[in-house]
């Protein structure tokens, strides 16, 4: 059955684990080299001072998901989805819905206005599953490499 959960620090090295996968998957899609090289620190890093779940399949760690929340300079608060990643084997039957359950939960708690959360050019899978909750575009970054 699957579920989520916040992580607990035996987690820690399936995280981890699973967080390098995400990254190699990333390999070759459009604008990856700059979102892994600016937007995402070293893994253990983005791990640090953010909120942490993971997703299972009975009590197997299959995918994980980190989130935080950011002031604005009104004083409201952003829940901002650093990753959210789920194996290949395990997508489409509930954990990537169950930790985005988590994370909405987890950023309603703490009185955020909303959700941002990045889908790559051409990952229509990622933002196609973003849109199922309620995530839309609201910027797009334009690049030119030099």
């Amino acid at each position: 059955m699957e579920s989520a959960r916040p992580a607990r620090p035996e987690d820690l090295g399936e995280v981890v684990a699973l967080a390098r996968q995400a990254r190699s998957e990333l390999a070759g899609e459009r604008g990856a080299e700059l979102f892994v090289g600016h937007d995402l620190p070293p893994v253990e890093q983005a791990l640090t001072g953010r909120a942490v779940f993971v997703g299972c399949i009975d009590a197997c760690v299959v995918g994980y998901a980190v989130v935080s929340t950011e002031g604005l300079r009104d004083g409201r608060h952003l829940g901002v989805i650093h990753e959210l990643y789920v194996e290949p084997g395990a997508r489409a039957v509930g954990v990537g819905e169950a930790l985005m359950g988590q994370v909405v939960a987890h950023c309603r708690h703490a009185g955020c206005l909303g959700i941002d959360a990045v889908a790559l050019p051409g990952m229509r899978e990622t933002k196609n599953f973003y849109e199922t909750f309620g995530l839309v575009a609201r910027a797009i970054v334009v690049h030119r490499a030099l």
